[in-house]
């Protein structure tokens, strides 16, 4: 099933920005400067928003100051004409007062104004209340209770008209003579201050962007010259690991980047030096046990010879020299045995190593390794018990080199095994096929186990060994499971015995996911073990 594209991008980019050290600083560069600047655009648009609104405020508190004296000295003359002669029609009055008002303000456009009476009056006449025609309803209740509660002093409130236009709405109260007392509101919109105000914004918008495009590309200048030099010398570092001892960082200038190029093919230098006199220790010493052991097979043979006819003769001989002729036999095959070893050892870290690989069934030749070891076995004790739910199929192995290995893992088996029962157990899943070597023997301790794997270690010198061998068993089957791409491991407590883990690949080339055998293997005759062992007891 394929997906969409986008929806490959979120792990895509994830990826990059994992393995890219260029974008994450920039990017991280980026964003940080875009919230530095978005907060201080927020900030610089607010204090000029508050500027705005102040100044105008105290520009439409003083109009609305001059248009109360204005209505107020209108209405104290009608009243006062009104004392020495006829009487003054308010309603003409009203009209007077807002064309007087609307004729003198400064404000760009008609303000619109409203004339309320106070509640709560009694008077001899009454002025009905009057507004031009497009006065909003912005009046609001807290704002007449404000009036009436200061009438010495403007008040003033900020409003939204329709359409979403800010507006200022002042109020104030005057005296119309015989009528009482009555409100006076003047809105003055604030469009253009808004406009201002957007202009601001957007300057500050395409500044802001301006300034964080111009951040990123700095930082992209300035992050490819520390950053290149960084990838220089990680490019050279991977050419180093894979051998190009000869590469090295170029230097340029006397900068703390051209001193740490210095160090670097310093350090390299020093490097290529002991990689090379190691190399060339390395390549003398294997020549030197390669050659030995050529050199001895031709004395050796010739020994061999001899000490095999003393052998065969050894009944006419006197104990004692009968007795020589058979350790002479015995130690002369033990020679043998460590000659090969050596030469096999030599051939590993020579790297001169070739599998044969052949398809074998595993199973199989487990029960043939087990066949040839039985008798061994009995001499000593013990019974092999295969154990194989899984593996009955053939894979691509060397099969003499996982037969020598079978081979040493039953070998110290038996020696070590105290007599016991040991298992063999076979399994198999999608990647792997295992074969575990498991006895209830002595075992080992943390240390001896870490241990065993190294070339002529034993964990008991004294002990006696029963079995041949020249201590390079373990190392040399250690080797073949690497050869493999597989994996060869221990696991021994003291009393508890040891169980060995050989995991291979079902296919040649395949990565192991799991071995499909626990470490050690969870076998199903335990309990059986147990009661047996009680009942010996």
């Amino acid at each position: 099933m394929r997906f969409p594209r986008w929806r490959t991008w979120p792990a895509r980019l994830l990826r990059f920005w994992r393995s890219s050290l260029q974008f994450r600083t920039v990017a991280t560069t980026v964003l940080l400067s875009g919230i530095a600047v978005l907060a201080i655009g927020a900030y610089i648009s607010i204090s000029i928003g508050n500027q705005l609104f102040d100044s105008k405020s105290v520009q439409v508190q003083d109009e609305a100051r001059t248009a109360h004296n204005l209505a107020q000295d209108i209405f104290d003359a009608a009243a006062a004409t009104a004392d020495t002669g006829p009487p003054v029609e308010l309603d003409s009055l009203s009209a007077t007062v807002q064309d007087k008002i609307l004729s003198s303000s400064t404000s760009p456009g008609a303000t619109p104004l409203e004339i309320l009476r106070s509640p709560n009056q009694s008077t001899s006449q009454i002025m009905q209340p009057t507004n031009t025609t497009d006065f909003p309803d912005v009046v609001s209740e807290g704002l007449r209770a404000r009036v009436r509660a200061d009438p010495t002093h403007v008040q003033y409130q900020s409003v939204t008209l329709a359409g979403g236009t800010p507006a200022i709405v002042v109020g104030s109260q005057v005296t119309v003579g015989p009528a009482g007392n009555y409100e006076l509101y003047l809105v003055y919109s604030l469009a253009d201050e808004q406009v201002t105000l957007g202009f601001v914004l957007q300057t500050l918008l395409l500044g802001g962007l301006a300034l964080i495009l111009l951040i990123a590309g700095v930082t992209v200048v300035v992050v490819r010259l520390v950053v290149g030099p960084i990838r220089t010398a990680a490019e050279t570092s991977e050419k180093l690991a894979a051998g190009q001892l000869e590469v090295r960082i170029p230097e340029r200038g006397d900068d703390v980047i051209a001193t740490l190029a210095r160090s670097f093919n310093g350090m390299a230098d020093s490097l290529q030096q002991q990689i090379t006199k190691l190399a060339a220790l390395s390549r003398l010493q294997q020549r030197f046990v390669s050659d030995v052991s050529h050199e001895l097979r031709t004395p050796l043979t010739t020994i061999r010879l001899a000490g095999d006819v003393l052998y065969d003769q050894r009944e006419a001989f006197e104990p004692a020299t009968a007795r020589t002729a058979e350790l002479l036999h015995t130690q002369v095959q033990r020679f043998e045995l460590l000659l090969a070893d050596l030469l096999e050892v030599s051939r590993y870290d020579a790297g001169a190593v070739e599998l044969d690989f052949v398809p074998t069934n595993l199973v199989r030749l487990v029960e043939e390794a087990v066949d040839a070891m039985a008798l061994l076995a009995e001499g000593r004790g013990s019974e092999f018990r295969v154990v194989a739910p899984g593996g009955y199929f053939e894979a691509e192995v060397d099969a003499r080199r996982i037969r020598r290995i079978l081979r040493n893992l039953l070998g110290n088996a038996v020696e070590h095994g105290e007599g016991r029962p040991i298992e063999v157990l076979v399994d198999s899943n999608e990647t792997a096929i295992a074969i575990a070597v498991r006895d209830w023997g002595i075992g080992m301790t943390a240390v001896e186990t870490s241990r065993v794997f190294d070339r002529f270690w034993r964990a008991d010198p004294s002990r006696q060994r029963t079995i041949g061998g020249t201590g390079l068993g373990l190392a040399i089957s250690l080797e073949d499971a690497v050869l493999h791409n597989g994996w060869l491991e221990v696991w021994s407590e003291p009393g508890a015995g040891t169980c060995f883990r050989l995991t291979l690949p079902r296919e040649r080339g395949m990565a192991i996911a799991s071995s499909p055998l626990a470490l050690p293997p969870e076998d199903e005759t335990d309990d059986q073990r147990e009661t047996e062992g009680a009942a010996d007891g």
